[in-house]
Formats: C-alpha cells, structure tokens, sequence
C-alpha cells in the first residue's frame, strides 16, 4: 500500500468548543496541524496553549494562500463558516465546517456551486454521529439488516442552555442560524443515514420560545416531521436539559425497522448504566445491548483518506448538504409558538405566528 504524507490543516475561526474535538479528531487520524487564526485574543490563547504546535496567523488570507495546507477547519460563528468554507475551496482546499455550515439557502446554494466547480470536500462536523460509538455501531448494524427495513427514525436533541456561557451572537438568529438549523442538523443527518433517503421534505415543522420571554428572539424548542424516498422520520430538539441530569443532554436515536428497533442512548442512561454511547437493539430473539463506548470512530481517517484519494468514503458530498439543506427548510417553514418576537406576524385566531423569512424550495 502506497505511504503518503500526513494531510495537512489549518484552522479559521474558534468561536465553538466543538474545535478542539475538531481538531482532535484530525491529529488522532494521523493529521498536521500546521496554524491557525482568530480575532479574538481570548480565544487564541487558548487554542495555542492546548496546540502549541499551531502557529498564530496574522490573516486568514495567510491561511489561504499557503499552497501547504491541504485542509481548512472552522468553528467560526454560523454565519462566517459559509464564507471561509467557500474561500477555502476556492483556494484549492478542501473543508471542514462545524455544524450549522450554513444559516441561509442563499449560502447553501453558493457552497453546492463553488463544490461543484472546484471539486473540493465540503465536510460538516456532525459530531453526534461522528464521534459516536453507539450511532456509528447502530448504522453498521441496520446497515447489515439487523432490525430489517428501516422505516422511521426518531431524534431527541435536548440540550443544557447554560445562559450565562453564551456569547452575544447565540441570541441573535442572524447569526446562529436558529434551533432547527442549528441543533436538529445533527438529527436530519441521523434520518438520512440510517433511512437511506436521497431524497426529502419537510412536512411540518414548530419552533418556540416556552422558557426564555427575557430573551425574546431565543428559540428554546423546535420538532419537525420529515418525509423522504427511504422513510419518514421526527425530530424534536430543546434547551431545557435540567440541572439534575449528570450530562448536557439525554440525545437518542429511535430507529424503527420492519423486524425490530434500536435505541441509542448517546450521552447518558437514565436507567443507571455509567458512561455514554450505549445501544439497545430489540429484535424476534430477544433484547441486547452494546456497550459502544470503545467502538471505532471512522470519520477522521476515513475523511483524510477522503482528501488523498479524492473519495467519498467518510460521507457523501450529496448527503452532507441534503441534511443541511433540511435543516434549514425546517426553520424557514416553522410555525412559531410561545413568546412572539417582532420578527413573526401574529394570527389573532389562532395564536400562531408564521415565519416571514424566505421560503425553501423542493429538495
């Protein structure tokens, strides 16, 4: 088998937490960290005491012009990471984006165009799957026919809001895409994975501000129901994680087959299990479980080998934006419950409030 030499990346913008898993994932591949940039002083002190391997950059367009790096890394906030991730293709790299990747249509668009036409990876982190053990076991085993055909998946995205952490721009719609594009991105990446759908639309879909009147543009709630050529599937994610779970939320997977069901309990078991990614299969000779904590995790080699090989092994270019693309349809058609914002136009006879933004079209 031929050797090649480690990829190397680069990061641009470190505004999530979800870098440093970004960037572990990389280096546990057998990646190079080779420099990075960001504004913000804070935030690069951090990142350079934790990688002191990293050299600070002085611009992002350093970053880019350096024909050395193979591969750009973002967590910027939502509304940068389409731009960088276009910029770096455009500059013969290939990317990978925190999720949401893209907070408008407009920008989704203009990604699939410069991918296109640049034949560059656009990768999103969907870090609920990626890394782990209990989804990436529970794929290979309904991909094997474990539970027969899959017919529905249900997602539970709840989340802990920890208000007093966030930054100004988690407030601002704008910028951090809104909960369904955000949050639920991670459950309509779920729904096409294990249902197989190449194809999908939204068929309802809420948002809501039950828990937060004081922050008036917050969306604490979202569900959406989804519907597409390999099944149908819900969706229901929240900031309302309380302070007595020992985790930042209790994420599952219900994955419905037509001999059986699985459940993934990401993150935590209520029931008393310690540790995180346990699996539950239920099928005609009895009920199992895996503990999946020590599984591997594919993404990262299979992404670097994805960047050699001009592959699309660690996921298709066509699914990764089909799940954005949902995500977002999901927020541009939800109706909007609870607490009103200026932002919604109000029904008096039914105490519903529309969307005004844009509309999606058919995927």
């Amino acid at each position: 088998m031929p050797q090649f030499p480690p990829v190397r990346f680069a990061v641009i913008g470190l505004n999530h937490d979800h870098v440093f898993r970004q960037t572990g994932i990389l280096l546990a591949a057998g990646a190079e960290l080779h420099s990075f940039y960001a504004s913000e002083e804070d935030l690069a002190a951090e990142y350079a005491t934790k990688y002191a391997q990293a050299r600070r950059a002085c611009s992002i367009q350093e970053i880019l012009e350096d024909e050395t790096v193979q591969l750009i890394v973002s967590a910027a906030i939502p509304d940068e990471r389409a731009r960088i991730g276009i910029a770096a293709m455009r500059n013969g790299k290939d990317v990978m984006l925190d999720k949401p990747a893209f907070v408008t249509l407009q920008e989704l668009d203009q990604a699939r165009a410069v991918q296109k036409e640049t034949g560059r990876i656009c990768s999103v982190f969907f870090a609920e799957r990626f890394e782990n053990g209990a989804t990436v076991k529970a794929l290979e085993l309904a991909c094997s026919g474990a539970i027969g055909k899959v017919v529905h998946t249900t997602g539970l995205g709840p989340h802990r809001i920890n208000l007093a952490t966030r930054p100004p721009w988690f407030f601002e719609p704008s910028r951090q895409g809104g909960i369904l594009t955000d949050i639920a991105s991670h459950q309509f990446d779920h729904y096409l994975a294990f249902t197989g759908s190449t194809s999908a639309e939204i068929v309802a879909a809420h948002v809501a501000n039950y828990a937060h009147p004081n922050c008036a543009e917050l969306e604490d709630f979202g569900e959406a129901l989804v519907r597409g050529n390999g099944g149908t599937g819900y969706v229901r994610v929240d900031w309302y994680t309380p302070d007595g779970l020992g985790a930042w939320g209790d994420g599952r997977i219900v994955v419905l087959g037509t001999d059986g069901y699985m459940e993934i309990r990401k993150v935590v078991d209520i029931a008393g299990r310690s540790g995180a990614s346990h699996l539950f299969l239920v099928d005609r000779r009895g009920t199992h479980h895996f503990d999946c904590s020590r599984t591997p995790l594919p993404y990262g080699p299979q992404l670097l080998a994805d960047i050699i090989q001009r592959t699309e092994t660690a996921m298709s270019q066509h699914h990764c934006f089909l799940a954005c693309e949902l995500a977002l349809n999901a927020q541009i058609t939800a109706t909007r419950l609870g607490h009103l914002t200026k932002a919604t136009t109000h029904n008096a006879a039914t105490g519903l409030a529309r969307s005004t933004r844009q509309r999606p079209r058919s995927i």
